[in-house]
């Protein structure tokens, strides 16, 4: 009788509807509770205030100037319009999100040959990797996650043949390129020269899968171009701010790049390891042992996943920032496991997949996710943190601690509440130039920044060939509607004014505290 009842309950527990709710349970509340755990000014509240600048009728491109995706923007202002413009709304985002690449991982581990336990295994590193490590919404977050749904899908369509799959990998892609471009730009490119491999060595319904392949990019695509007019976007700006002016940093990142060992291989080589045993069992079975039992399926599924996960690593380095592609390593398990299981049945291998997986995710789960290290607070004793509450009652339960107040987050605390307070009190027509991009959101500003967010990379320098351009858009916004003071919060006073104006005498200076400086602009002609 126990072993009967042991047996019915081991069913319940990994019956697909009850796994589903239990990698949800997961995943959301996992990133939930990471999400209140610290903070980098900038990185945390990127999309904050420019997903209010939406909820209250402003348009990227339009109103303010930005670099990364607007797809995040009007997302967030979702958020905040059912969940009101709190911190809670801006981490259940992001923990959706980690939600969705774990749905979709699960699929995709179910797909290749893992029973229930290894697919809800695997996936449950993805929830501990994904988006923790910093918790709330970021760019390139939500575009490595759109990728990653957009290779699932992608070799979906080898394995199954399924046409309705191609329609899929193109749109995962465009949203991908909506929230950051870099990832959407190399992919795109590699799955383009897969797809056409595929029409030329599995010719089956080429032209219905031309069609679909065609129609998951053209059909967004032509929404968003109808969205941009609709709302009185100029097209050129979105090309300028999105296109041109970011590629003149990609290409200074091209240039300056280090392709030494520890970047190309030492940083990433977890991930190489855990891909190992799955080149090795298909070069062993194709190449050595000369046996047709892989069969050109299953080559271009092979070469399709690898290439992507060779990409995600080299879009990675591009970004120049603290490493977040580490829920591939779940994911290149995967696969491996199932090379073992399908050409080289061993359980000593299995075992050693199962350890890797351990391994690596309880390495990676420490140094990101416990000591929040995307977040640059490795080195910070985060029991000092303090409710952020105490600067504003929308950031209630956030452990406010940064790494530029690490030992005495009682004065940054202190300084930011007294700018809101001061900021709010201000009846002028303002703007606020920030890198703790929650200020417009808490003070109710009714008019956006020029930028999205500021920092020597989001704007063109006086030597960009898009600096003019830039210089024109910051005074028309600042024409427009009729702005008399810009205030300065934070760590980047003074870079942008000194820069655009020359009459500097028309400006009338004030410095406040040590985070806020104050700018009346009322005699000020250029404006």
């Amino acid at each position: 009788m126990q072993k009967k009842l042991t047996l019915n309950l081991i069913k319940i527990i990994f019956h697909k509807y009850s796994i589903y709710i239990f990698l949800f349970l997961f995943s959301f509340f996992f990133n939930f509770y990471y999400g209140y755990r610290g903070v980098l000014p900038l990185d945390s509240f990127l999309i904050f205030d420019s997903g209010y600048f939406v909820l209250n009728g402003e348009y990227p491109f339009r109103d303010y100037w930005t670099i990364t995706g607007p797809l995040l923007d009007y997302l967030q202002s979702i958020f905040f319009y059912i969940l009101d413009v709190k911190w809670i709304s801006y981490v259940v985002h992001a923990s959706l999100f980690n939600f969705l690449i774990v749905l979709f991982s699960y699929f995709f581990f179910i797909r290749i040959g893992l029973n229930l336990f290894f697919s809800t295994l695997y996936s449950f590193g993805v929830a501990i990797l994904a988006y923790p490590q910093i918790g709330t919404p970021f760019p390139d977050h939500h575009a490595f996650i759109f990728g990653v749904i957009s290779m699932y899908f992608m070799l979906s369509a080898i394995q199954r043949d399924k046409i309705n799959d191609y329609f899929f990998v193109t749109l995962f892609l465009f949203l991908s390129f909506l929230s950051k471009q870099i990832i959407a730009f190399y992919i795109g490119i590699f799955f383009t020269l897969i797809f056409l491999y595929n029409l030329i060595y599995i010719k089956k319904n080429n032209l219905k899968k031309t069609i679909y392949f065609l129609l998951g990019a053209f059909v967004p695509l032509l929404v968003f171009i109808v969205f941009l007019k609709s709302s009185g976007t100029n097209l050129i700006n979105f090309v300028i701010q999105y296109i041109l002016y970011p590629s003149t940093i990609g290409e200074s990142r091209i240039i300056e790049m280090n392709l030494d060992f520890n970047t190309l291989i030492g940083q990433f080589k977890f991930l190489y390891i855990c891909l190992i045993p799955a080149i090795l069992i298909f070069f062993y079975n194709i190449i050595l042992k000369k046996k047709k039992i892989i069969k050109k399926k299953e080559i271009l599924i092979f070469l399709t996943f690898i290439g992507s996960i060779l990409i995600f690593i080299y879009s990675q380095i591009l970004t120049k920032n603290q490493i977040f592609i580490f829920s591939l390593i779940p994911m290149c398990l995967g696969f491996s496991h199932t090379y073992i299981q399908k050409y080289f049945n061993k359980k000593y291998l299995v075992y050693g997949i199962i350890f890797l997986f351990l391994f690596t995710t309880t390495k990676y789960h420490l140094r990101f996710n416990e000591n929040k290290k995307f977040m640059e607070l490795a080195e910070v004793n985060i029991s000092k943190s303090i409710n952020g509450e105490r600067i504003e009652k929308s950031l209630s339960g956030l452990r406010w601690i940064t790494h530029l107040y690490p030992d005495n987050p009682d004065y940054e605390v202190n300084l930011l509440a007294e700018s809101l307070n001061i900021i709010k009190s201000d009846k002028n027509n303002k703007i606020i130039i920030t890198d703790y991009l929650f200020f417009s959101a808490l003070t109710e500003n009714a008019f956006s920044s020029p930028n999205k967010w500021h920092d020597i990379r989001s704007v063109p320098s006086q030597k960009n060939e898009f600096y003019e351009h830039y210089k024109d858009f910051f005074f028309s916004k600042i024409k427009k509607n009729k702005i008399e003071r810009i205030y300065f919060v934070g760590h980047y006073k003074e870079i942008f004014l000194t820069n655009l104006v020359n009459d500097q005498k028309c400006i009338k200076r004030e410095e406040i505290n040590e985070f806020l400086s104050s700018y009346e602009l009322k005699g000020c002609k250029v404006f």
